[in-house]
């Protein structure tokens, strides 16, 4: 669903609220009523130049006050981040709306490490109102270690035999580890708001599977900083081929876009719209635990392309779920008669 690493993600300084790849296959097929509890290790790895990093210098303030908005910054943001995300889902057995309703909520814990490194240069203004040149060489590093933002969940679910719907809305609650003049955060320092609707097409006959959701995000100002991002495009998508009733392969992908200007006092960078794109494999395995309970593992991976304003890189996420499973199928009998 989402994350809050500031090297993975858009937006103010790159960094955006909602995680893309977060959805994938299966993503509105309807799911067994009860507790299920999914955990994910997720891995990321990413870079961007000037623009990002300069966004990046200004949040932390080590940019001078009085330097013109002419400046330049000849330099490179590089960051790793390796986060756990526990995942407890409830799904209530009582229709609403004609549908499947479910809630949950998202918390994360991990390390983030962050490089930037280049040559800042432009104009200081002067108390008599002159300019003078200023160049300077700057090179920081941090890792931080700490919990995400928590993130609650409510989604509705419909099931027409080979078409299944789905809607969702979910939001940032902004608890997790964030300062506005750090480097590297698991926090975005404010919250949001994400709504979205998805489709699959599932033929459990055939293996073929679909899956496709469109979201947007609504980002409230960063109190810290005065920054508030503009309003967020994603859409995640996932086919695959059930190979046995078990095994499961097939592709992912995503496209993240910033359809709306950033604003607020803080911004001293523009519009800054970001995008990005990531496509890569999948595999998932169904672990028949016992009568009850189920098991799931499915590993993706993405490699980005077509991304600016925003770090891009590569991220493999690996899922291992336990939720209820389906009921048997329902005894068959056979009258006999002489």
């Amino acid at each position: 669903m989402v994350l809050f690493s500031q090297c993975a993600l858009a937006d103010e300084s790159g960094v955006s609220f909602w995680v893309p790849g977060f959805f994938g296959s299966l993503a509105a097929t309807p799911q067994q009523p009860g507790w299920s509890l999914a955990t994910i290790d997720y891995h990321t790895s990413v870079s961007a130049g000037g623009n990002v990093a300069l966004a990046r210098e200004f949040q932390i303030g080590q940019v001078p006050a009085n330097l013109t908005l002419t400046a330049r910054l000849n330099a490179s943001v590089n960051a790793t981040g390796n986060l756990g995300f526990v995942i407890p889902t409830y799904v209530f057995a009582t229709p609403v709306l004609g549908g499947q309703a479910s809630v949950s909520l998202v918390s994360a814990y991990g390390v983030v490490d962050t490089t930037l490194a280049g040559q800042l240069t432009g104009n200081v203004t002067g108390p008599g109102g002159g300019s003078i040149p200023f160049m300077r060489s700057d090179s920081f590093s941090q890792a931080q270690w700490g919990f995400g933002d928590l993130i609650p969940q409510f989604a509705l679910r419909w099931n027409a035999g080979v078409n299944n719907y789905m809607t969702y809305i979910t939001g940032d609650i902004p608890a997790g580890a964030y300062q506005s003049d750090r480097l590297s955060n698991l926090g975005i320092g404010h919250g949001a708001i994400d709504a979205g609707g998805g489709y699959t097409y599932f033929n459990p006959v055939t293996g073929h599977e679909f899956s496709g959701v469109l979201g947007f995000t609504y980002n409230f100002i960063n109190p810290a900083t005065q920054y508030q991002s503009g309003v967020d495009l994603h859409f995640d998508w996932g086919a695959s081929q059930f190979l046995t009733k078990q095994i499961q392969v097939g592709l992912v992908g995503y496209a993240y876009k910033d359809i709306g200007c950033d604003s607020g006092s803080g911004d001293h960078v523009g519009c800054f719209q970001s995008q990005v794109f990531g496509i890569g494999p999948q595999f998932g395995y169904i672990i028949p635990i016992n009568k009850d309970l189920q098991g799931y593992i499915n590993l993706k991976a993405y490699a980005e392309f077509g991304g600016s304003d925003r770090p891009t890189g590569w991220n493999t996420w690996l899922t291992f779920a336990i939720s209820p499973a389906a009921p048997p199928p329902a005894a068959t009998s056979r009258m006999i008669t002489k």
